[in-house]
């Protein structure tokens, strides 16, 4: 069985400079942290032929192109995995539609199960790429590059997006004394929709 995990995410400052219609013509930059909350995905190897999706529903089809689940479906695709004899299970520690990047983390807790699957070492960059070329590319979302890209980093992380599309990361420069106090000051609360 394979149980892969990606963080969801506080933006610290520049949110929306991540969007294309917007680094496109400026550049980006914007500073994220990952949280102790996390998307989960599990996979593992069935005795039967179809496969089995579980998710908020219960998808069991022959092969992954034939799923409604839209993210899982390219997911399988870019990777190249058919699906067939696999089941695989999303679980989160927090509902979607919180505003702290679920779909990004989901995408790339999914990517590294699949990997994981193919036996692929995937650096950070290229895994955040590939949830990009998916959410963004494939199928268009409306929706910037932060999610994806703090989830596959981790940690408290800078990112510039670059006005041809790539991205640079690397991690914020502050104190051990600085980090304990912005995590001892910080409330995160889950009030309901």
């Amino acid at each position: 069985m394979i149980i892969a995990r990606s963080p969801l995410r506080v933006t610290l400052g520049g949110g929306g400079t991540d969007l294309p219609s917007y680094y496109e013509k400026f550049g980006g930059f914007l500073i994220a942290a990952a949280i102790d909350k996390y998307i989960y995905i599990t996979l593992h190897d069935t005795f039967v032929s179809d496969l089995i999706v579980k998710y908020s529903e219960l998808e069991r089809v022959p092969e992954a192109k034939q799923l409604r689940h839209p993210i899982i479906r390219e997911a399988f695709d870019l990777v190249g995995v058919s699906g067939q004899s696999l089941e695989l299970t999303s679980m989160a520690d927090l509902p979607a539609g919180t505003g702290l990047g679920s779909s990004g983390s989901f995408t790339t807790s999914l990517l590294k199960a699949l990997h994981a699957h193919k036996r692929n070492l995937v650096h950070p960059a290229e895994l955040a790429a590939q949830a990009c070329e998916i959410e963004l590319g494939r199928l268009k979302e409306p929706i910037g590059k932060q999610d994806q890209y703090i989830s596959a980093y981790g940690g408290i992380t800078c990112f510039k997006f670059l006005k041809d599309g790539s991205v640079e990361a690397w991690p914020l420069k502050v104190s051990r004394e600085t980090r304990d106090n912005l995590e001892d000051n910080l409330l995160l609360f889950f009030t309901g929709y």
